[in-house]
């Protein structure tokens, strides 16, 4: 039921649901997918992996966590998204497993927008800089940088995470108009259980929800 109502709040606005799925089991993830949920998520790659090995050809998996380069072989063959990539040595390595697996692997630019220190992604003059100086940034044959993701800060003050989604967008939109083709570059990744209205209100194409599924 709650799947519904999720998705029934999302249809207006167009925005794709991905379920994290992270640490269910397969009979978990088997009652989403009967009910017609399809968009999955992991954050880590073993356990990614093993449900793909295991699971229905035609779910969509998305990485969502913390990406090591050594770890990308194992998912370069299958994975639909990496919503993860926060340095260029990322993106870089990503493109090289591509290519070995004759496939165009379609990326997110993580963001940093939340305030704790563990949060990672790119700062966003970071980013700009990195836009202007390398052009091979967004040239490389085998990797499709299609949008960006950030979380929020944990916090219970609403205008503060609502002001973070908003400067996400911004930056996005900028991006979006100078670096980026519009049709590829599509997809704004953020909102969680806790917070997804907020973000789909700021502009999110794309929510990652968990324990308000399971």
């Amino acid at each position: 039921m709650m799947l519904k109502q999720i998705l029934d709040g999302l249809k207006t606005s167009k925005t794709t649901l991905v379920a994290v799925s992270k640490t269910r089991s397969n009979e978990q993830i088997l009652n989403l997918y009967n009910q017609g949920q399809r968009h999955f998520g992991e954050n880590r790659v073993p356990e990614l992996v093993d449900k793909y090995e295991s699971l229905h050809k035609d779910i969509i998996w998305h990485a969502i966590g913390s990406l090591q380069t050594n770890k990308i072989k194992y998912i370069a063959p299958f994975i639909s998204l990496i919503h993860s990539v926060d340095s260029y040595r990322l993106l870089k390595k990503i493109n090289k497993e591509a290519i070995k697996n004759d496939r165009t692997i379609d990326v997110l630019l993580q963001i940093k927008i939340g305030t704790e220190e563990a949060k990672q992604g790119f700062e966003m003059d970071e980013l700009l800089q990195l836009l202007e100086e390398k052009q091979s940034f967004t040239a490389f044959a085998n990797v499709r940088i299609t949008g960006m993701m950030g979380m929020a800060s944990f916090t219970d003050n609403e205008n503060q995470v609502a002001e973070e989604f908003k400067s996400l967008k911004v930056f996005y939109d900028l991006c979006q108009e100078k670096y980026f083709d519009a049709d590829a570059f599509n997809i704004l990744s953020m909102g969680m259980s806790g917070d997804y209205k907020m973000a789909v209100s700021q502009g999110a194409t794309m929510v990652r929800i968990g324990s308000l599924l399971f």
